[in-house]
């Protein structure tokens, strides 16, 4: 077998360990926060649990990638996994007891955060020194399954947690870590692709913890990218948070089941299409466009209250999320020197994850106490904006959702007009070590 095709083979493994472990993670994430809810009845205690398991990692980001750039990077993604499981373990023990608490959930979701920073800043640095630039958009493509299957997670999670309950969720979840962790133990990897540059000297761990960033700031073009990822996922993450409450303003828990499964189809779709197209050749002018895309989808959300324009829209916007992602992930993979990837994809994460919590945090209070209120018969907004959104229930939600499309549509504009961002398509790629 050829050294490229061999490495080719081992991304598949690595690629279907980590896709293994997602969905046992996502099963259990699923499981727990319905116990949240059900157990306080409080939006607010499940939206800190949904926080504490996110915002560990994004803090922990350029740091992860020093660890990464500076250990085996298979042994950093082996140690956090097991720390990831030793915590689900404890829960599970303590579902088993009859002594789960809140607190346990919170915490146990904020080490797994922290751990999984750890797992894709890794897998992330290990790829573009395992598949040639001209895949990295299918491989790209090919990692964002696993965030579908985290939003499809809940038709599954629900019918296991009925016939299984909660200890055999989590205990499904553990089996499917010990099967990557076995990949994992047993895949050969070269010791470039492991650690490269391991003999260059390494300068004190705080200087370190800044290299991301100013490889990022010396190099045209890429803070630019990364700023567009990061207003990519502020308006994923609007989306995300309003998208069910918008939903079930005018259809019932049974069809909002139905059109969560049918966006969680439209990721997995954008991840099998983009896995199997690889993207444009030109990747920046293809992420742009997806993001217009996008913006358009988002769009529709707002128009009116039907099931079935909800779910299109839904659908086809994840859909574009690998694409914009892979695309955006294959330049930065592709144009980062290997032995500086850890660190450079730490911080990339951390500055992108970053305005996820913001979108969070602003577009519920927004469309709850300012928009909603005003879009209801008499209300400040509804001779004006109620005009094309409608007034009623709901429908300050579909106006935020209007304006996140919008600003969506004016993030692709404002990237289309960077010259220097564009230039990243015509530049050469730095040759991987393999």
């Amino acid at each position: 077998m050829s050294g490229a095709r061999a490495d080719i083979v081992r991304f598949a493994f690595i690629w279907t360990a980590s896709l293994l472990s997602s969905v046992g993670s996502s099963l259990t994430a699923f499981v727990l926060g319905v116990w949240v809810y059900q157990s306080t009845g409080s939006p607010t205690q499940f939206a800190l649990v949904v926080l504490s398991g996110m915002l560990p990692g994004i803090l922990i980001g350029p740091f992860a990638g020093v660890v990464v750039d500076r250990f085996d990077r298979r042994t950093v993604m082996i140690v956090t996994d097991s720390l990831a499981a030793v915590a689900t373990a404890a829960v599970a023990v303590l579902i088993w007891a009859d002594a789960l608490a809140v607190w346990h959930v919170a915490l146990a979701g904020a080490v797994g955060g922290a751990c999984g920073v750890f797992h894709l800043t890794a897998y992330q640095a290990m790829t573009p020194l395992l598949i040639p630039e001209r895949h990295l958009g299918r491989a790209n493509g090919l990692m964002h399954l696993a965030t579908g299957v985290q939003i499809a997670a809940p038709v599954l999670g629900a019918t296991l947690l009925a016939a299984v309950g909660m200890v055999g969720v989590v205990a499904i979840d553990l089996s499917t870590f010990g099967v990557a962790m076995m990949a994992l133990l047993l895949i050969r990897l070269p010791a470039a692709v492991l650690r490269p540059n391991a003999a260059a000297e390494r300068p004190a761990v705080l200087e370190d913890l800044g290299a991301g960033w100013r490889h990022l700031r010396s190099r045209a073009g890429l803070t630019a990218l990364v700023a567009a990822l990061t207003g990519f996922n502020f308006t994923f993450a609007v989306a995300g948070v309003l998208v069910q409450p918008l939903i079930l303003s005018f259809a019932g828990p049974g069809v909002l089941g139905v059109l969560m499964f049918a966006g969680g189809a439209g990721m997995l779709a954008g991840g099998l299409v983009m896995g199997a197209w690889g993207g444009p050749r030109k990747k920046v002018a293809g992420m742009t466009a997806f993001m217009a895309l996008g913006g358009v989808f988002l769009v529709l959300h707002s128009l009116t209250p039907s099931p079935l324009l909800v779910g299109f829209a839904a659908a086809a916007f994840l859909f574009t999320l690998p694409v914009v992602n892979g695309c955006a992930h294959a330049v930065l993979q592709s144009r980062v020197e290997p032995a500086l990837l850890g660190r450079t994809m730490g911080t990339a994460h951390a500055l992108g994850s970053a305005a996820i919590p913001v979108g969070y945090l602003l577009a519920a209070p927004l469309a709850e106490h300012l928009l909603n209120p005003a879009l209801m018969p008499g209300g400040a907004l509804a001779g004006s904006a109620g005009l094309i959104v409608g007034v009623g229930e709901g429908r300050g939600i579909a106006l935020v959702l209007l304006l996140d499309g919008l600003l969506l549509l004016g993030v692709a504009a404002f990237l289309a007009a960077l010259p220097a961002l564009r230039r990243l398509d015509e530049q050469p790629a730095l040759v991987a070590v393999t």
